[in-house]
């Protein structure tokens, strides 16, 4: 049987350009398939820069834990594409088997018939086919890049729209100031449907998202105005106009994840998920997965590399922003438990490496640079390791992340050190793969 990743890779050829933001080519796509697109469950559409995929997690993790099918659709995949479609039973989901997803392929490339399209455009048809002929209570739907002309903006009446923190990324398709990105998430709102909006860091941000709510008529539903989340007596408190919720610490370790768990609560009330039992909450918040987002690997090939007692974290942070959330809680990971923290950083030529990297200095004693293996856009180690030691960490080069983990194995340490490896979800892909302990 011909293997989904040989199809992948003749839709590479279907366009010259990898990113096209565009909704005609899909929409002509879909249209040719019978239009599954409008036979979907009912949809909460999740747009931002940080926190999408966490939030979809918890909101998976609570809708599950409730009994509930869900689909989800989340983008990149970090070790097999299958990742990204996950068809729901009630209970439990799994990713799309090799099966179903070589059929939907086929089907979509025969009726596409040679005609330009992105990769990310014919794969999201997949999904939303796939997605159509499977039965389920809701489909959590990621938006891949931006919102306005994403491929998944196609769905026209979800029960729900969100947009995580925005902040700079991706500024060559989407603007180059956060309003003006922000305003290209907030391209997923459409009239009279609520829009949940997590607390925003930046206030350009807020305002845009705002004012593009206003615009088409989206009743906004906001983080710190309509809903708040703090934590107390370690629980995590939710309230909102229809009442409080005392909850469990999510498992999702970081500060940050306690605003990502209290957007998707917000989602879930405001999308008519109010009534679910709070055991369904509790439960969700206790067991929500997301792979490389603070993820410790205590198990695997690489972990065992390192000298006895060692810590060794994975996190696919890659903005400023992200570096931010991610160094806060490497402060108090510190502050608990103090050892050295050496970091082990790859990251794309595309990505603001300096204002991801400024947030750990005098936090991080080292960071040994790597390249991402398989990925053209890579930046150089090199040229990593001259951004940090410009941002004020010492740094050196490593030819792979085995060598560096091997390169601090080989050193005395009179407390073993903290290692994070980081800077790219390619990267994490890459790591969880050589760990032995890919997602599921």
């Amino acid at each position: 049987m011909e293997s989904s990743d040989a199809i992948l890779a003749r839709f590479l050829a279907l366009h010259p350009k990898l990113i096209d933001l565009s909704l005609g080519r899909i929409e002509r796509l879909l249209d040719a398939l019978g239009s599954p697109h409008h036979r979907l469950p009912p949809v909460i559409h999740v747009a931002g820069t940080n926190g999408k995929g966490s939030t979809i997690a918890f909101m998976r993790a609570v809708l599950e834990a409730a009994g509930l099918a869900v689909h989800v659709y989340t983008s990149p995949h970090l070790v097999r594409f299958h990742e990204r479609i996950r068809l729901g039973v009630p209970g439990g989901g799994r990713p799309v088997a090799e099966q179903a997803l070589v059929d939907a392929f086929r089907r979509c490339e025969a009726v596409n018939a040679g005609a330009p399209i992105t990769m990310f455009e014919m794969t999201t048809a997949a999904g939303l086919l796939l997605f159509s002929e499977h039965p389920a209570h809701v489909l959590l739907l990621e938006v891949g890049l931006g919102g306005r002309y994403d491929a998944t903006n196609v769905v026209d009446k979800p029960l729900v729209t969100v947009v995580t923190p925005v902040s700079m990324d991706h500024s060559e398709y989407l603007g180059d100031t956060v309003g003006k990105i922000a305003a290209e998430k907030a391209g997923i709102f459409k009239r009279g449907v609520p829009a949940v909006i997590a607390l925003q860091e930046h206030p350009d941000a807020e305002r845009s998202l705002e004012r593009e709510a206003a615009r088409v008529g989206a009743p906004i539903f906001a983080g710190g105005q309509d809903f708040h989340v703090h934590e107390e007596q370690g629980r995590l408190v939710y309230q909102d106009e229809d009442g409080l919720l005392d909850l469990p610490l999510p498992k999702l370790i970081g500060r940050h994840q306690h605003m990502n768990a209290g957007t998707a609560i917000a989602a879930l009330r405001r999308a008519g998920f109010g009534r679910l039992d709070h055991k369904a909450y509790e439960t969700g918040l206790r067991t929500a997965d997301w792979p490389a987002r603070l993820q410790r690997l205590a198990k695997g090939r690489l972990s065992e590399m390192l000298p006895e007692g060692s810590e060794l974290w994975l996190d696919g942070g890659h903005n400023p922003d992200g570096g931010k959330a991610l160094a806060a809680a490497m402060a108090e990971f510190e502050e608990a438990r103090p050892r050295p923290l050496l970091m082990i950083v790859g990251m794309l030529g595309t990505k603001d490496s300096t204002g991801f990297l400024a947030p750990f200095a005098g936090l991080a004693q080292e960071v040994a640079a790597v390249a991402i293996p398989g990925q053209q856009a890579t930046r150089s180690a090199s040229d990593v390791a001259a951004l940090a030691v410009a941002s004020g960490i010492p740094a050196h080069t490593e030819p792979s992340v085995e060598a560096a983990l091997a390169a601090v194995a080989a050193r005395s340490w009179p407390v073993p050190p903290r290692v994070l490896i980081t800077g790219s979800l390619y990267l994490a892909g890459e790591v969880l793969a050589a760990n032995g302990t890919p997602p599921t």
